[in-house]
């Protein structure tokens, strides 16, 4: 069977800080690689968001934020209702945030954020910066690297799980040792850097739930050679900044 996923990618122009657009280039590299056929459209302000497997949105200031969040919150229903049907998101930083109920900016109007995640975020007066190790309870190998830069502190609540727990680095708010947030297939993170060129196992997660929704079936993925990037990986793993 040739297999075929869809992928957008959100207000790329915006929301790109930090080498988020690295985890678009990995996703796609990785289906490339096996002979998946990937739809990859790009979704600007003012279009219209259809129907994708995988939505990917990135980091940025609050001033991109701002613009993002009235635009995300007219399409909010219609997001959350792929979440519902199965699609996977993946938010870093800003998007992330955006993916909660709402973020509350420093001395500016509260954002309100598209509810994918039952979490809110609040302004912080210490900014986070700094490599990350944090440990999953879903992944093989356990362990996430990333590198945070971020001021808001998330906290998540309900059925929303955290996305890891923190060895090193601040995480979600500094506090509670977690690290991002996961419910059902929305996965948000503060981990930039990028994420997945470090983390191919996470990728091939997202990319087995996205091929999942799409064929109502479990898709097992031709293995890679992953030794370069399981070897940065490795060399990340517990580094403080």
């Amino acid at each position: 069977m040739n297999l075929k996923i869809s992928i957008a990618h959100l207000y790329p122009e915006l929301l790109n800080l930090y080498g988020d657009r690295g985890n678009i280039i990995t996703l796609m590299k990785r289906c490339e690689w096996r002979g998946i056929d990937v739809d990859f459209r790009q979704i600007g302000i003012g279009d219209r968001i259809e129907s994708f497997d995988l939505f990917f949105i990135g980091g940025g200031q609050d001033k991109q934020q701002v613009e993002v969040a009235s635009e995300l919150y007219l399409q909010r229903e219609n997001l959350i209702s792929q979440r519902d049907e199965g699609a996977v998101f993946l938010g870093i930083c800003g998007g992330y945030q955006l993916m909660g109920h709402y973020y509350q900016p420093f001395e500016a109007d509260r954002l309100n954020g598209i509810s994918l995640l039952d979490a809110y975020t609040v302004a912080g007066k210490r900014r986070f910066i700094g490599n990350v190790t944090a440990v999953s309870d879903f992944l093989t190998p356990s362990t996430l690297v990333g590198f945070e830069n971020h001021s808001g502190l998330t906290y998540i609540q309900g059925e929303t799980k955290p996305l890891a727990v923190v060895s090193v680095g601040s995480g979600n708010n500094g506090t509670d040792r977690t690290e991002g947030a996961r419910y059902k297939n929305v996965f948000g993170t503060y981990l930039h850097g990028s994420l997945l060129p470090k983390n191919p196992h996470f990728a091939d997660y997202l990319l087995k739930l996205a091929l999942q929704k799409r064929y109502s079936d479990e898709i097992d993925l031709p293995p890679l050679n992953d030794d370069l990037e399981m070897l940065t990986h490795n060399s990340l793993v517990g580094k403080s900044y």
